[in-house]
């Protein structure tokens, strides 16, 4: 091997000792790795930049728009409320993660499976009161556990199998081949998360923004022919929500106070709560919850720009409302806006909102255009100006942007058209039909992720350019001695390495050339070692590197490197224990 393979191989052990032991992001590292390659010579302009051209990067990209288009159109809210319903604690919010996950990633491309729940998950995890950080890596590793049960569960699958028959001239593996060891290990990892997980992972919640610390009052109003007309406030979900809870009722001229978790709503019933932001800005996700109407025409705004946002703005003591009541301030036609909550000294205000008279240094919490925040970030009116980049849900566009979702992996899932080509129209029908706007669609992009698996492609692609993906192949497998177990062992184990630090389908089509050459020789059964190899490159657990879920959920759990070394690792041998335990016991290895 010459120097090339060597230099490679100590930028790649410096990046995995970056990830685990320092705290610098993992998109910073893979830029430096990138750039070493880059300066050395070792890539040219044209491999170092094809991570960011890869089909499956952009793949990635449109996918967090069309989970943009479900989460802002209610359609997370909606699978959080009819599946993943109320669990009585983390083993049960992960065993109801599992189960829905493994049932779509088998026959669905794990990455929109995963990207469209990490936002019905990080929002379930909320409602719950359960750590993202619990839940996320779960949502990931389900995903590629689902991957395995079928020949179409991965793309990793299709190509060993499109490669075995290259190489045998022969039909390869039908679709349900590898349930018969995929379906087994997917119950065993499910349990294996259920039992250990809870422990083993961070419990490592989001921080705070600084309006979480006041406590708001916040009127909204029970929508007249909405979904809770008739419902109790237990069944209409309002009885145990989190860091926010109903203070009183106001029926017409009626106040009722110490209210019931049987008494039912009526239509425009206007409800005053008190509790944070971020409870607040989940309150209104409620399909059926509007702004309440009575102290300021809140539905002018919603009907005159549906891409409306929640702001924070403090009163300052030039402000033209202060000393008047919310009612006669006419907030809404001096500054386009929308008082929904108001906090003061950090604590909730007695009363409805509509009687409430404003002071300087009140915390308002408002709904208004995009616009507002930098029309107003500078006027005297208000000290200070926090976007909170939260926008209510269009409920109506629920069940359409879950169709869109539906049609487009269907359609990729029997190669109709590719994923990419899928993903793409997904992500521009989301836009058109208005499941999310433009600007949410590009907030939604998450660059650290996107870069860190564009970066990374450039490793792998040194791993293999220089040759040290084929040493290390090859002299795994001279240490089976010629003992047809021993063989299969050692390439699962080293499909499962390589797969930590290069593209899962590279580890596999690396090992499979090399691995059918040896059986031949040997007079082995190579079926057994090709279904390893596809088992052994999808279960990838112990880096966040090598599968693009781990990936995604990285951002999103607030997790750091040795999270994933922790629980993946352990992971990788207790899944790997049971996958050769199967094939052992099913397949003869003597040709």
């Amino acid at each position: 091997m010459a120097w090339q393979g060597w230099v490679t191989l100590v930028i790649t052990a410096a990046v995995l000792l970056s990830l685990a032991m320092s705290r610098v992001g993992p998109h910073l590292i893979m830029m430096a790795a990138l750039t070493l390659l880059g300066a050395l010579g070792i890539l040219n302009a044209t491999e170092l930049l094809s991570g960011f051209s890869n089909s499956g990067l952009i793949t990635v990209a449109a996918m967090f728009v069309v989970a943009a288009g479900v989460h802002q159109s209610g359609g997370v809210d909606l699978l959080a409320d009819k599946v993943l319903g109320k669990p009585g604690g983390e083993r049960s919010a992960i065993s109801r993660i599992l189960l829905p996950v493994l049932l779509l990633s088998g026959f669905l491309n794990n990455t929109p499976v995963v990207a469209t729940l990490i936002p019905a998950v990080n929002t379930w995890a909320r409602k719950i009161r359960v750590p993202a950080s619990k839940l996320m890596i779960p949502l990931s590793y389900a995903a590629i556990l689902g991957g395995t049960t079928t020949l179409i569960g991965t793309s990793t699958n299709l190509v060993v199998n499109g490669q075995y028959q290259a190489l045998t001239q022969g039909e390869g593996f039908s679709l349900f081949a590898i349930t018969w060891i995929g379906l087994p290990v997917a119950i065993a990892g499910g349990l294996f998360m259920v039992l250990f997980f809870p422990r083993w992972l961070p419990n490592r919640g989001e921080e705070l923004a600084f309006g979480n610390l006041k406590e708001f009052t916040l009127e909204v109003c029970v929508a007249a022919n909405g979904p809770l007309v008739g419902k109790t406030i237990v069944e209409a979900g309002l009885r145990n929500l989190q860091r926010i809870y109903l203070v009183e009722i106001i029926r017409q001229d009626t106040v009722l106070t110490a209210v019931s978790s049987e008494q039912t709503l009526q239509g425009e019933d206007r409800l005053v709560f008190a509790g944070d932001t971020q409870a607040i800005s989940d309150l209104l996700r409620i399909k059926g919850i509007t702004a309440s109407s009575s102290n300021h025409d809140g539905e002018t705004i919603i009907k005159a720009n549906p891409e409306r946002c929640l702001v924070e703005a403090v009163v300052s003591p030039h402000c033209a409302a202060v000393g008047t009541s919310i009612r006669d301030a006419q907030f809404r036609d001096r500054y386009g806006a929308a008082i929904l909550a108001v906090a003061r000294n950090g604590e909730r205000i007695k009363g409805n909102l509509g009687t409430i008279q404003l002071a300087a240094g009140d915390t308002l919490l408002l709904e208004a255009r995009p616009a507002f925040v930098s029309r107003q970030r500078y006027n005297k009116d208000f000290l200070l100006i926090n976007d909170l980049e939260q926008q209510r849900p269009r409920h109506e566009k629920a069940y359409l942007a879950w169709a869109i979702l539906l049609v487009l992996i269907t359609a990729a899932t029997f190669e109709w058209i590719t994923m990419l080509n899928a993903a793409l129209i997904g992500a521009a029908l989301m836009i058109i039909t208005g499941c999310c706007t433009a600007s949410q669609a590009e907030k939604s992009l998450d660059l650290t992720v996107l870069i860190t698996i564009a970066a990374s492609f450039a490793l792998g692609s040194a791993i293999q350019k220089t040759g040290l993906a084929n040493l290390l192949a090859e002299n795994i497998v001279q240490l089976s001695l010629g003992q047809a177990w021993l063989l299969l062992v050692l390439t699962y184990v080293a499909v499962s390495l390589l797969t930590e630090t290069i593209t899962n389908n590279a580890a596999a089509l690396i090992m499979l050339p090399i691995v059918m050459s040896v059986t031949q020789q040997a007079g082995l059964n190579a079926e057994p070692f090709v279904l390893a190899i596809m088992m052994a490159a999808s279960a990838s657990f112990a880096t966040p590197l090598g599968y693009q879920t781990n990936l995604m959920v990285y951002g999103p759990g607030n997790y750091r490197f040795s999270d994933f070394l922790k629980v993946g690792v352990p992971m990788n041998i207790f899944i790997g224990a049971i996958t050769l335990s199967i094939l052992l016991w099913r397949y003869p290895l003597q040709g």
